[in-house]
C-alpha cells in the first residue's frame, strides 16, 4: 500500500532560506529555516526555492517525483517586482523577448515571458524596511517565467536597468498565495 503524500503551501518570509535545515553548523548558527515557521513532517522537501531575500508562495512536499515534475514541467511561476526607478515599456519589452544574463560564468539568455507594469499589489508589508521615497522613484512589474535560473528575475530586472528592491512570488501553475500572510502554512491537495 502506498503512502500517502503530503502537500503544504506556505508563504515564504523575507529572511528565511528554502530548507527546512542546514547540517552545516556554522549555517545553523546564523541562518533562519522553514523548520521556524511549521512542525513539518519526516521527509519533506520544498518544490524549488525562494532566496533569502526574496518571499511569497513555496510548496512543499514529501512526493519526490511531483517535486521533480513541476520543476522540470515549464509551469508558470509569477513574481511581482518592486524595481528601483519608473520602469519603462521599453525595459518591460526587452524582459519579455528575452535578456542576456549572467549565469554560470557565462551568458544565459531568457526564455521569452509574460511581464507588465502594475499597480502596487496588495501585499503584507515587509518587517525590513526596503527604503524610502526620497532615493527616489519605485515601480511594481509582474513576471511570469516557465523557467527557474538562479536569481533570474532580479538578473533580468537588472540587466535593463532596473535593479529589483522587493520581490514575491504569487504564483505556481494555478496555485496563488490566496491573501496568505509571511510564516503561514497551508495543508493543500495537489
Amino acid at each position: 500500500m502506498a503512502t500517502e503524500q503530503i502537500h503544504y503551501k506556505l508563504y515564504k518570509p523575507y529572511g528565511i532560506i528554502s530548507q527546512t535545515h542546514s547540517n552545516d553548523e556554522r549555517q545553523a548558527r546564523k541562518k533562519r529555516f522553514l523548520k521556524e515557521l511549521y512542525d513539518f513532517p519526516e521527509g519533506i522537501m520544498p518544490i524549488g526555492r525562494l532566496d533569502e531575500k526574496s518571499e511569497g508562495l513555496l510548496l512543499m512536499t514529501t512526493d519526490g517525483k511531483l517535486s521533480d515534475t513541476i520543476n522540470r514541467s515549464g509551469m508558470e511561476k509569477e513574481y511581482y517586482a518592486l524595481v528601483d526607478g519608473d520602469i519603462s515599456e521599453e525595459a518591460i519589452d526587452k524582459i519579455q523577448q528575452g535578456i542576456s544574463i549572467g549565469l554560470d560564468r557565462g551568458k544565459y539568455k531568457t526564455k521569452s515571458c509574460a511581464a507588465k507594469k502594475i499597480d502596487t499589489p496588495n501585499l503584507p508589508e515587509r518587517k525590513k524596511k526596503i527604503r524610502d521615497a526620497r532615493h527616489g522613484p519605485t515601480s511594481w512589474v509582474s513576471i511570469t517565467l516557465t523557467e527557474g535560473k538562479f536569481h533570474q528575475v532580479r538578473k533580468m530586472t537588472s540587466a535593463v536597468g532596473f535593479p529589483t528592491l522587493r520581490l514575491v512570488r504569487v504564483r505556481i501553475g494555478e496555485i496563488t498565495l490566496d491573501g496568505m500572510q509571511p510564516g503561514e502554512v497551508r495543508h493543500i491537495e495537489i
